[in-house]
């Protein structure tokens, strides 16, 4: 077995006691290593101790469960794992700057610590065959466009280290970018009626930052006052599908996984070097939608 296959143990481990005290040394056991060389593993894969990665987790799920507004925080609170209201809202409010109470009376999306598949970081599949992995399916192919596609919507600048799925958390600032555009998009006489909804997460214009468009299909690229414009160029692309459950797990668990392969692993492997940009195309952000693919444009090798 390899050993990041042992660490997958612990990891599903945890998910499944979350409510319970985990020990290093119950964990240690699990992956048949010693405490010392276990947790010098675990962080070096998964890129956090095994300590503040149990805490992230607990974090992630009492706030799945805060939205259910007829179970008391307290008990949402014990049942993941924390030993009193205190210090639940302690955590919570430094990880994500709210209190649960104040997070239940007013959601927001959350950047939460998401679970790790390694799988993920070690299986390198042929393009056009199916990668099935916790829950999610992904599919890389190639594909040509004859003609441009334009977009209209609306941009944002985040420091890199905010950017969803990377392990800082806090109030995801890129769900309140698609709430603004959501706001008005039935008002701009531009948008393509069966056209598809865009993300774009770009090159920033400071360092240490990254710039995200967020937008839908457009039926030209004549451009709209108030609102930002993307052109997705003819030529060949490097097309990443994949689907989950639902559409939060699409949008919270699957696109971060899926991105993770593609630029960690898929591409690297293949030694791919694409242009400074992702795209994050869908049918909408409807609750009905499990699909959702992610586009780059690769650079011919000479």
């Amino acid at each position: 077995m390899h050993a990041w296959e042992q660490i997958q143990k612990t990891i599903d481990y945890i998910e499944e006691h979350i409510s319970e005290v985990i020990r290093i040394e119950t964990l240690a056991k699990i992956a048949s290593l010693s405490q010392f060389y276990y947790q010098r593993l675990f962080s070096r894969l998964i890129k956090k101790p095994v300590n503040e990665y149990i805490k992230l987790r607990r974090l992630a799920r009492a706030s799945e469960a805060l939205l259910n507004k007829n179970k008391r925080i307290i008990d949402i609170a014990l049942d993941c794992g924390f030993t009193s209201h205190e210090i639940f809202t302690r955590t919570f409010k430094k990880a994500f700057g709210i209190t649960p109470e104040e997070y239940r009376a007013n959601p927001v999306r959350l950047n939460n610590f998401i679970k790790p598949q390694l799988l993920l970081n070690y299986t390198l599949v042929d393009e056009n065959v199916p990668l099935i992995a916790d829950g999610i399916v992904l599919e890389i192919t190639r594909l040509r466009i004859s003609t441009p596609q334009y977009f209209i919507g609306l941009t944002a600048e985040e420091p890199i280290e905010q950017m969803p799925g990377g392990g800082e958390t806090g109030v995801d600032n890129l769900g309140k970018l698609w709430d603004a555009f959501h706001e008005n998009k039935s008002t701009l006489t531009r948008i393509k009626a069966d056209g598809d909804e865009l993300g774009v997460a770009y090159a920033g214009t400071h360092e240490g930052y990254y710039c995200y468009f967020a937008g839908a299909e457009a039926i030209s690229n004549e451009p709209v006052d108030g609102y930002a414009s993307w052109e997705l160029t003819e030529g060949e692309y490097i097309k990443c599908f994949f689907e989950a459950e639902d559409f939060e797990h699409l949008v919270m668990d699957a696109v971060y996984k899926a991105h993770k392969y593609l630029f960690e692993t898929w591409l690297p492997n293949h030694r791919i070097i694409t242009k400074p940009f992702a795209a994050e195309r869908y049918i909408s952000h409807a609750p009905d939608t499990t699909k959702m693919e992610i586009w780059v444009m690769p650079i011919p090798m000479d």
